[in-house]
């Protein structure tokens, strides 16, 4: 009889692209909310469908643009934070030499490791300047090196999402007639997607997905109904 040998490899799953997920969270809750606000709020002051569509449609474009840029220009502050901090770790593991010595020590044994074991494994460290560097940002300041080509991606996800967010509660003035059958429809096609990405993030993200959709729900439903109500008091 043959005995199958178990499986020793062990595959791990770990979801590490959150910086992607927060950009599409960020641009898809601002497509899905500031647009139907506005949308919503000018069925109190016009009665033509027209005119909706245009200013919705002006508002995506103003929209998408401004979010791209902060979210390129936050990517960017990222890394210019980064390299500040780095070059200054540089003077400091090469003026400080000591002082930067005793804060490796101080790290190490916050992990159990003492005596012979941690001189050797700091002196190796320090031996290595770069490497060292590197240690200190992670552990020392808890920052992790930003991908250069953060800022252009960051930017393009968050404006893409945003106008994919916002032509979701339009799309109704879009194709009917009148603005008291595009509002109704409009306002279940924006809760559906609150709820439907909401439990998209959860899985991603690896928490419950029905959670993340009724949190993502009652945040952008409640955001969207004071945008709104804002809205309708100046109409």
């Amino acid at each position: 009889m043959q005995h199958t040998a178990p499986d020793d490899h062990h595959h791990e799953h770990h979801f590490t692209n959150s910086q992607s997920v927060r950009d599409v969270v960020i641009g898809m809750a601002d497509g899905l909310t500031v647009p139907f606000a506005l949308a919503a709020g000018l069925t109190a002051a016009v009665s033509s469908t027209q005119i909706v569509v245009a200013a919705g449609l002006a508002e995506i474009v103003a929209g998408s643009i401004a979010m791209g840029l902060g979210g390129y220009l936050a990517a960017r502050t990222d890394t210019e934070h980064y390299e500040s901090e780095e070059r200054r770790e540089y003077y400091e593991v090469e003026h400080l030499r000591a002082r930067e010595i005793q804060e490796t020590e101080e790290i190490f044994k916050a992990y159990g490791l003492e005596g012979e074991n941690l001189k050797n494994v700091v002196n190796a460290l320090a031996a290595d300047k770069k490497c060292w560097v590197d240690f200190m940002m992670r552990f020392e300041l808890g920052l992790e090196r930003p991908d250069p080509r953060r800022a252009p991606i960051s930017a393009a996800t968050i404006a893409v999402a945003y106008v994919v967010g916002g032509l979701i509660p339009l799309s109704p003035y879009i194709l009917m007639d009148t603005i008291s059958e595009a509002l109704p429809i409009s306002v279940v096609l924006t809760a559906i997607a609150l709820a439907v990405f909401g439990g998209i993030k959860g899985h991603f993200t690896g928490i419950s997905k029905i959670k993340s959709a009724l949190q993502t729900l009652l945040v952008g439903g409640l955001a969207a109904a004071a945008a709104y109500y804002l809205a309708s008091l100046f109409s």
